[in-house]
C-alpha cells in the first residue's frame, strides 16, 4: 500500500501520522469544509474512510495516554529504532517531534495547515493535490463504488 506521512497544523497543535495515499482527497475534501481544528478536520474526513481515521484517533488517545506536558520520555523511547514511517500517530512537542514530523514516508510527507489555510507538499510522489477532484468512499479500508466531489475555496492554497 502507498503511504504518505500527513501533519496536520491548527491553533492549538500539531500531529503527524502516516496513513494511504487516499487520504490525501480526503482532507482536501474536509478542508473544503472550513474545519478550523485538527478534530473538526478529522470529522469532517471520517465518512470518507471511518477506519483509516478511527486508526489516527486511537492512536492520538494512546500518545495522551502515555505522555504528558512534563514527560515525553514514552514518546521518545518508542520513536527511538523504529523508523519514521512505522510511528504510531503523535503530537508535535518538542524538537524531536517536529523533525519526525517533517520525515517523509515512501511517498513523501503533506502539511495541511488549518490557520494559514495552506497545503504544503514538502514531498509527494503520488498524485498532486488537486482544487477540484473526486475520491471514492471506503469502507473497512475498502474502496465503494460510492464518490465524493469537492471544490477547495480560493482562500487556500497549495504549494507544490
Amino acid at each position: 500500500m502507498n503511504v504518505i506521512r500527513y501533519t496536520l497544523i491548527d491553533e492549538r497543535g500539531v500531529v503527524s501520522f502516516v496513513g494511504p495515499c487516499h487520504g490525501i482527497k480526503m482532507f482536501v475534501a474536509a478542508c473544503s469544509r472550513h474545519p478550523s481544528s485538527i478534530e473538526q478536520l478529522l470529522r469532517l474526513a471520517r465518512p470518507y474512510d471511518e477506519a483509516f481515521i478511527r486508526n489516527v484517533e486511537s492512536g492520538l488517545a494512546i500518545f495522551d495516554e502515555h505522555n504528558t506536558r512534563e514527560n515525553y520520555a514514552a514518546f521518545h523511547a518508542r520513536a527511538d529504532g523504529t523508523p519514521p514511517a512505522e510511528l504510531p500517530p503523535f503530537r508535535v512537542v518538542d524538537e524531536l517531534s517536529r523533525a519526525l514530523s517533517h520525515k517523509p514516508a515512501a511517498t513523501g510527507v503533506i502539511l495541511f495547515n488549518l490557520k494559514a489555510r495552506r497545503i504544503i507538499q514538502v514531498q509527494n510522489s503520488y498524485a498532486e493535490v488537486q482544487r477540484v477532484d473526486r475520491g471514492r468512499i471506503r469502507q473497512n479500508g475498502r474502496p465503494t463504488r460510492v464518490l465524493y466531489h469537492y471544490a477547495l475555496p480560493d482562500e487556500w492554497s497549495i504549494v507544490p
